[in-house]
């Protein structure tokens, strides 16, 4: 091959202009038109891909969260208009992000601040600090005993998967807010109303796992069946992929709700034994290196390897090394702005039947019907 023929091989995408940014340029001419490099460009691309081809089809969206989100209003602001409009059908969370973001939705006011400050002095006072975030340690407590009165009632003193605790929790936590006047839901309200399983893969660490295990020294019956997590997320993903649909992750940051959302496909493969080819698409913002063997800056080559991901559909993964707190507002302007709702999937309501279905597929690969 001529030399002047190999170089345009990699000539194929846009020049790169200096046109001026104007006045009150919308985000997604931004993106499109300003996104030009760097990780900048990865943010473009996820945007892109999000909205083109994802929410465009019949993806079945999953979404995993990590990182102190909520505190910094992000539940509200981005997560619950994205389950809304039906872009997101399915989430991973730590606990903490579905506890902190409930203190707006009972009242409570957490406030900027500045990370500069002497921590000792801010004990003493009775002040919780989360990087810049501040607010009065009765927030903790008074969330503590709300969500432990809730657990309290006949209607959780049995043992429950997480998207049932979470819905069941939704119900009451959007009647506090109904009470409240508080217009903007939480992701627990927002999720009892649409229909949306909420998954925590570390139920006990957090401070609303904490209050549960305080519940059975006082004699309540209220368990967490973490098997039943695993079952009900890989009968999503199985579903989603035997009905001809497709599956992708949004993965804001990594940890733990990254690796059970993942896992979904290699206990679909390696540990049920059904033949399938992994997820079809992988975003994800985070800023954790490869290098240093953690699952949280694991590419989405790496996880090809683990029957993770699609080998055919690697060229649909796109990684953004920046901020969580950047990127979503970003993304979540950037795909309502360009994609009509969708109708909801309500996956909650469906957990039983996607699990026959589960079941039924893992006995006919392993020959025992």
């Amino acid at each position: 091959m001529k030399t002047e023929n190999f170089k345009q091989r990699f000539f194929h995408g846009k020049p790169i202009e200096r046109n001026a940014i104007p006045k009150n340029i919308s985000v997604v001419e931004l993106v499109d038109k300003y996104f030009n490099a760097y990780n900048s460009a990865r943010l473009k691309e996820v945007c892109q891909l999000l909205s083109q081809k994802m929410l465009a089809g019949n993806c079945t969206v999953g979404m995993s969260l990590t990182g102190a989100l909520t505190p910094a209003g992000l539940g509200g602001t981005c997560i619950v208009p994205l389950m809304k409009a039906g872009f997101v059908d399915w989430i991973v969370s730590t606990g903490a992000n579905i506890y902190h973001d409930t203190h707006f939705s009972i009242g409570h006011e957490l406030h900027r601040g500045k990370p500069f400050v002497d921590d000792t002095v801010l004990r003493k006072h009775g002040v919780i600090r989360i990087y810049d975030i501040l607010f009065d340690e009765d927030v903790l407590y008074s969330t503590d005993k709300f969500f432990r009165e809730l657990v309290k009632l006949q209607e959780f003193q049995k043992e429950m998967g997480t998207a049932e605790l979470h819905f069941q929790l939704g119900k009451y936590v959007a009647e506090r807010e109904k009470i409240l006047g508080i217009k903007n839901m939480s992701m627990l309200s927002a999720a009892y109303k649409y229909g949306v399983p909420i998954y925590t893969s570390s139920p006990g660490d957090s401070s609303l796992g904490m209050n549960i295990a305080r519940l059975e020294f006082e004699g309540y019956a209220a368990r967490i069946d973490v098997l039943l997590d695993v079952n009900e997320t890989a009968a999503i993903v199985l579903e989603a992929k035997q009905s001809g649909k497709s599956s992708g992750v949004l993965i804001l940051g990594g940890g733990s709700p990254k690796n059970f959302m993942l896992q979904t496909e290699p206990q679909i493969q390696e540990v049920f034994g059904i033949r399938e080819s992994g997820h079809d698409y992988f975003l994800q913002i985070t800023d954790a290196r490869s290098d240093t063997g953690g699952l949280s800056g694991a590419t989405p080559s790496e996880a090809v390897s683990w029957g993770k991901i699609d080998p055919e559909k690697l060229s649909d993964s796109v990684v953004a090394y920046l901020d969580t707190t950047v990127a979503l507002p970003v993304i979540t302007s950037y795909v309502l702005s360009q994609c009509r709702p969708r109708a909801l999937k309500k996956l909650y309501y469906r957990r039983e039947e996607l699990l026959e279905n589960l079941k039924r597929s893992f006995l006919k690969a392993n020959k025992r019907l």
